[in-house]
This record gives C-alpha cells, sequence and structure tokens, in this order.
C-alpha cells in the first residue's frame, strides 16, 4: 500500500512540475527582448499600412524602443499576407494587422481558404473601425448626393463600381449599395484603393467606395466629390458630408475595421501583454489623435470583445456574400 501510494504520489508530482514547466515556459520572460514584425496585407500608404506604421512606433516607444518592423505583403486581398501570418512562429514575434476581408468576409466568399481565420488566429485587439465615402469624379458624374447619383447612373448604360480588390468590404459595399438603389453594379477590381481612384479619375469607373482617410484629401482638395458616408453618424474628417441612411437608404450601413492578431498557439500571457500594451498604445492622446486625423474610429479593445467582433462580422458579412453569388477560387 505505501509503495502504491508512492508510485501515485510520483506520478502526481511529475505531472504537477511538468505542468508547472510549461506554464513557465509559456512565456519568455521581459517580452519582447528582440524586434516583433507586424505583416500587412497592403501596400505602403494605404490605410491598414498608416494604422500599423502608427501601432509600431508607439509600442516600440513603450518597448524601451524594441524594434517594431511593419512588413508588408500585399496581394490576394490580404489573403498571401494573412496565410504567412497564420504559418508564423507562435512566439509573439510575428503578429498582423488584420481586416475585416481577411477576417470576417473571407470564410464565406471564398471556396477553401488558406487558413481558418477562427482556428489560426488569436484576436489581440481591434484598433479602429473606419467608415467608407461613396466619391464620384465631378468631370465625369454630376451628381452632388446620392439621389442624384442614382437617377444618372439609371440613364446609364450600367453602374460600375471599383472596389479595392474582390473579397473585400469595399466590393461588397458595392453590392450592398446596388441592393439599396435596386441597380445591380458591375465590380471593377482593382488591387487597391489608390489603383480604384485611378479609375474613377480615369472614368473607367463612375464610384467607389473609399476608406475615409483617403476619401478626405481628395473631397477636400475639390479633386473628388462625397456623396455619402456609410457609418451610422457623419465622418469627423468630413462632417459636412450626409450619411447615405440621412439620405433615405436606411438599410445602408457598413464599415470596416482593423485590428491586430497573432497566431492561435501564441502563449497566453504573451496574448495578454500585447492586448494590453496595444490599447495603452491606440489611446494615449498622440497616437489617438494621428489616427483619427487619418480618418478613423478608435476602438482599442481588449481580446474577448474582438473577438465577438468578428464573429458578429463574419454572419453579417456572411449574408451579404451570399447574397451577391459570389464565390472565389
Amino acid at each position: 500500500m505505501k509503495k502504491e501510494f508512492a508510485r501515485r504520489s510520483l506520478i502526481v508530482g511529475m505531472g504537477l512540475a511538468a505542468l508547472g514547466a510549461s506554464m513557465g515556459a509559456s512565456a519568455e520572460p521581459n517580452y519582447p527582448t528582440r524586434p516583433v514584425r507586424i505583416i500587412v496585407g497592403f501596400p505602403a500608404g494605404t490605410g491598414p499600412d498608416i494604422v500599423a506604421r502608427l501601432v509600431a512606433q508607439k509600442l516600440s516607444e513603450g518597448w524601451n524602443n524594441m524594434g517594431v518592423i511593419v512588413d508588408n505583403k500585399p496581394g490576394a486581398g490580404g489573403l498571401i499576407a494573412a496565410s504567412e501570418a497564420a504559418r508564423a512562429a507562435p512566439d509573439g514575434y510575428t503578429l498582423m494587422l488584420g481586416e475585416t476581408g481577411q477576417l470576417s468576409i473571407a470564410p464565406s466568399s471564398y471556396n477553401k481558404l488558406p487558413y481558418d481565420p477562427a482556428k489560426d488566429f488569436a484576436p489581440i485587439s481591434q484598433v479602429v473601425s473606419a467608415d467608407f465615402v461613396l466619391l464620384v469624379n465631378p468631370q465625369k458624374v454630376p451628381a452632388k448626393n446620392v439621389k442624384e447619383f442614382v437617377s444618372w447612373t439609371q440613364q446609364q448604360k450600367g453602374l460600375f463600381m471599383a472596389t479595392f480588390g474582390a473579397g473585400t468590404p469595399g466590393h461588397f459595399g458595392a453590392f450592398m449599395f446596388g441592393d439599396a438603389i435596386k441597380l445591380k453594379p458591375e465590380a471593377v477590381h482593382y488591387k487597391s484603393t489608390a489603383d480604384a481612384l485611378g479609375g474613377l479619375f480615369s472614368g473607367d469607373v463612375q464610384g467607389v467606395f473609399a476608406s475615409v482617410g483617403l476619401a478626405a484629401p481628395n473631397v477636400k482638395a475639390g479633386k473628388l466629390v462625397a456623396l455619402g458616408s456609410t457609418g451610422a453618424t457623419r465622418t469627423a474628417a468630413l462632417p459636412e458630408v450626409p450619411t447615405i441612411k440621412e439620405q433615405g437608404y436606411n438599410n445602408l450601413e457598413f464599415s470596416s475595421w482593423f485590428g491586430i492578431v497573432a497566431p492561435s498557439k501564441v502563449p497566453a500571457d504573451i496574448q495578454a501583454k500585447l492586448s494590453a500594451d496595444i490599447q495603452k498604445a491606440v489611446k494615449s492622446a498622440d497616437t489617438k489623435a494621428k489616427l483619427e486625423d487619418s480618418g478613423f474610429r478608435v476602438t482599442g479593445t481588449n481580446k474577448e470583445e474582438f473577438a465577438r467582433i468578428i464573429a458578429a462580422d463574419t454572419v453579417t458579412w456572411g449574408k451579404a456574400v451570399a447574397a451577391t453569388g459570389f464565390k472565389a477560387d
């Protein structure tokens, strides 16, 4: 009996020791001790890139100027970046600035994804949300508001809407707009929002839903006309522009968001530290002001709230995708 008790005690003790060792090894002391990389699935100068660089700068300051590198991996609507981030070592040294398309839209819009947003990523913090603005070229389209634009498009041979990539919020937002005005649009896909704006300037397309950050400078310079914004309330960057809902299209409201995610197996204590540090960074007075000046609404959520947002938006955008019948290879 004593021998059996001793044997069982040894097994239990070994198990507890192993558990303690694994818990102790869950995160390296004083993380981070080397540069951290944030992968961004869009080109330099775009909204996601702007957000990532502001977050990276503030995190670096908070980590005693430890380097935080923004690594742009554009292509396929952010899928190339997401695939790489999902395969990264789960040590906290590779993160991704994820966005709505990669994490909430892609599961419904692609027949086969090279990653699983729900299984491969751990939500860390939603950083910002971003409304869109319906833009037209005043040299090509004689409209000052949404109703004038609708009347004008009904007289044309078709409604050609630029998007910044198949499967992105701008893509399905265009279809949501078409549904609201009872006119099916032809989506013209570009590699980025900047390229989509180029199509608008050239007259190849009639309209585009661009992020507030990219829309505002062109609107203020008189190069493009903003017909309406897509949020629940007007955007601070263009307060004179009414929402599309204000103009009688009550069912048309959508926005995007950007947030930091990590490979799902990153230790829980590193995830917790990252979440706390990112929330502190984006809510600091200087970084918050810069993000707002760029047209974003600063949110800085915790891990749990970001997870709920991703899950809820996956359902919402899934319905929008299904309504269009769109499926990418």
